[in-house]
Formats: C-alpha cells, sequence, structure tokens
C-alpha cells in the first residue's frame, strides 16, 4: 500500500477527489442569501415606488422613479407616533429587566451547584418548547383578573417572563467560559461575590448579553398576537398592531404599508448596528494573561 503523498513542507496532501467541492458550498450559500434577502430588498423597493406603479401589473425589479410619499403617509397616520412610544417604552423595560434578572439567573446556576439544577435547566429548555398560541387564552385571562388589560407593565411582565428562558440558558453558556480563577482573585483583593462578577465577570460576557439582548429586542418588538389582545385601546397599540390596522376594508395602501415596515424595522437595524463590534469581540481575550 503506498504511502500518501505529501507536499514540501512534509504536509500530508489531500487527493484530488477527496478535496471538499467549495465551490458548490459558496454557491449554495449565495443562493440561500438571494432567497432570504430578496423579500428585504422587494419591501425597500416598494416603499419608494409610486403607488401607481405598484399597482401596476407590470412590475420591475427596480422602479423608474422613487417618491416619499409612503413615508410621509405612514408618519402621519392616527396613532403612528403614540404607537412608537408604546412600543419604545414596553421593549426597553422588557430588554433591561430580562438581562438584569437573566444575568443574575444565569449565573446563579452557572456558578454554584444546588439540588434540581439540571432539572431547572431542562425545564428552561421544555418552556421554549411550547406553541405561543397554547398560552394565550390563559395568559389573556389571568391578566383581565389582574386588571391588566390595555396596561403597561401586563405586557411587560409577559414579555420578561417569555424571554427570561432563552436568556438564562445562552447566558449560562458565555458564564461557564469565564474562569473561576478570575473571581477568586478579585474576592482575595476585598471584593464580594456580587462584586466580582460586576467588576471581573460582566466586562467579559458582553459579547453575551449583547446577543441576548439582541433576541430579547426583536422578539418583543415583533410580538402582535398578544398586543393586539390586552392593548385594546388604539391610543395604547404598539407598532405591529397599529402596522395591521392599515389593511381596512376599503383596501391596502401598500406603499405606505411598506414605508411604515421600513421605519419599524429601523430601530432593530440601529441597536443591532451599535452592540455588533461588542458581539464579535473576544470573550476573555487577554483575560488571563501573566
Amino acid at each position: 500500500m503506498s504511502a500518501p503523498a505529501t507536499t514540501p513542507d512534509g504536509r500530508q496532501q489531500l487527493r484530488p477527489d477527496r478535496k471538499k467541492p467549495t465551490l458548490w458550498y459558496n454557491l449554495g450559500g449565495l443562493g440561500v442569501f438571494v432567497l432570504m434577502a430578496f423579500p428585504v430588498y422587494w419591501m425597500l423597493v416598494s416603499a419608494f415606488r409610486p403607488g401607481r406603479e405598484i399597482r401596476s401589473y407590470d412590475q420591475k425589479l427596480w422602479p423608474t422613479s422613487f417618491t416619499l410619499e409612503g413615508f410621509q403617509a405612514a408618519v402621519s397616520m392616527n396613532f403612528f407616533w403614540t404607537s412608537v412610544r408604546t412600543s419604545l417604552l414596553v421593549t426597553s423595560v422588557t430588554v433591561a429587566a430580562a438581562m438584569v434578572l437573566g444575568l443574575l439567573a444565569a449565573f446563579a446556576i452557572g456558578r454554584f451547584r444546588f439540588y434540581g439544577r439540571r432539572p431547572l435547566m431542562m425545564v428552561l429548555i421544555l418552556v421554549q418548547l411550547l406553541p405561543p398560541l397554547a398560552m394565550i387564552i390563559p395568559l389573556y385571562l389571568m391578566i383581565n383578573r389582574m386588571g391588566g388589560l390595555n396596561q403597561f407593565w401586563a405586557l411587560i411582565v409577559v414579555y420578561t417572563v417569555a424571554a427570561l428562558p432563552f436568556s438564562v440558558w445562552m447566558l449560562r453558556g458565555f458564564i461557564i467560559n469565564i474562569p473561576k480563577e478570575l473571581e477568586e482573585s478579585a474576592m482575595v483583593d476585598g471584593c464580594t461575590r456580587m462584586g466580582a462578577f460586576w467588576r471581573v465577570v460582566f466586562p467579559l460576557i458582553g459579547p453575551g448579553v449583547a446577543a441576548t439582548s439582541v433576541f430579547a429586542l426583536v422578539n418583543t418588538w415583533n410580538e402582535y398576537l398578544l398586543a393586539y389582545i390586552v392593548m385594546q385601546d388604539n391610543e395604547r397599540w404598539t407598532l405591529p398592531v397599529w402596522l395591521m390596522s392599515m389593511t381596512t376594508q376599503r383596501g391596502t395602501n401598500f406603499g405606505s404599508l411598506m414605508a411604515a415596515s421600513v421605519l419599524i424595522a429601523l430601530p432593530v437595524v440601529i441597536f443591532f448596528l451599535i452592540v455588533q463590534k461588542k458581539m464579535a469581540a473576544g470573550l476573555t481575550s487577554g483575560a488571563v494573561k501573566g
């Protein structure tokens, strides 16, 4: 049996028939990217199209002219700015609460050994498997009995509870990868357990907090069904509920609808651009240098 071929520097050379078909992988990835990006592209293009071109049967990939009429009509509609304030309030409080509670719970699960820790982690996973529609009626009955209809705190509490299982599970994965010696060194220098967490561990799990906060932000910002059921007053609509109100029995102004969709997506995109560097940063780079 002949020995495998080697390169001049002594490394083993792969046979031609065993080389990875990177070209096909790249083409497949490009095709998936096009399929996923095309709806976003069409939404952006439709937001700037004139109304007559949107209603035309002869659709083109690139508009012949651009207009801001859709954006002007969207921001001038009733309850737009009140919906913006409602969504910003509910989302910001939910993300902050989910991150604080999730960090504390993940730290306790990742650093301490206590009875029932493994079953608790399994419960967190199983909760994520429950379909949201299965909990709509019980949630509505509970919120109604507690007087939470048309109240911001009802949405905030439900959204925070919904974001906690995934947040705890994800943040725990980041915390357990940080050496315990860093905390022990800080505690030897006089820090308390919580002081070592906030001064040593928290700065190192920035990528985890950023990624988890994006998840909580997207889920809360885009949630429609519960907000539609709980917020029955028009002045307390969130943006997804307000967006669906643009479809009436008289028809739909697709130019304004696409423009409003672009405006609603902007805060999420801006938030992601702010935290993307933190998400890409090294988790413990240089933390344990001698």
